[in-house]
């Protein structure tokens, strides 16, 4: 550990993780239903190491195509998988790791012979994937619920981890004496309309990430930028609010 003098390795790749998430975003959300819990089964170990989540130059040569690639549906879906699928990485306990060019969803596979696509830039979606990352980077940075609590086990818990009919997974991460952030992904291209959510208080919670916001080259749609939790149990919360999950897409609230 850095502590005790040392270089810092303190943390492992968890492959495991890797695995399981890619092959889950890369299938058709049709058939998801009856994979839901390769995105929930990582946390059975999450706290056993100290763990970096990779998404290597290894996933992304030798023929295995690019991140946005492995998206399934057309194009806009493809780019709106790849959002919800960089935010819910984001929001999971663990160190983050892509590898250049992941971070606006380059179109052609990595070639170290060759320089990146950077004019891609110049394309809204990309660009809008650039700009998610560049705000999922400031949240994790400014929210010790995202960061501080990322190798213990009471930095987490599930809301929801079985709505598989659905896809929607929600959690909570929380880092003593500050806000809690809820965490909600809608991984079908079906709008979720009076979805209840069961929220650990009341008052009112800002959403404070939505990738399907028009910056990241999404529709737009969203809660007006909040939920009022309302006296009704859900999920074994004591309050919840009805909320709109857009397709394919996550949503994170912070507690005000």
């Amino acid at each position: 550990p850095a502590h005790e003098g040392g270089l810092g390795f303190g943390f492992k790749w968890n492959m495991g993780w890797m695995n399981d998430t890619l092959s889950y975003m890369g299938k058709d959300p049709i058939h998801r239903r009856w994979h839901h819990n390769q995105m929930t089964f990582s946390l059975t170990y999450a706290y056993s190491e100290n763990f970096v989540l990779p998404i290597s130059h290894d996933e992304v040569v030798h023929g295995k195509g690019t991140m946005l690639g492995r998206m399934p549906g057309q194009a806009g879906e493809k780019f709106a998988n790849l959002r919800a699928l960089y935010a819910y990485m984001w929001c999971h306990p663990g160190k983050k790791l892509l590898f250049m060019g992941q971070e606006w969803g380059q179109g052609a596979e990595w070639n170290h012979n060759r320089g990146l696509d950077w004019f891609q830039l110049d394309q809204p979606l990309h660009r809008g994937v650039q700009t998610l990352i560049r705000d999922l980077n400031g949240l994790y940075r400014t929210e010790p619920a995202l960061h501080a609590t990322d190798a213990r086990a009471d930095g987490f818990y599930w809301l929801d981890a079985d709505d598989a009919e659905h896809s929607v997974y929600a959690f909570v991460r929380q880092a003593e004496g500050n806000p809690r952030l809820v965490v909600v992904a809608n991984m079908t291209p079906v709008a979720r309309e009076h979805y209840r959510l069961g929220l650990p208080a009341g008052g009112t919670w800002r959403e404070v990430l939505n990738t399907e916001a028009q910056a990241y080259g999404g529709a737009g749609a969203g809660n007006f930028g909040q939920a009022v939790a309302e006296a009704v149990g859900a999920q074994g919360q004591t309050h919840s609010a009805a909320l709109y999950l857009p397709p394919l897409s996550v949503l994170v609230f912070r507690e005000e």
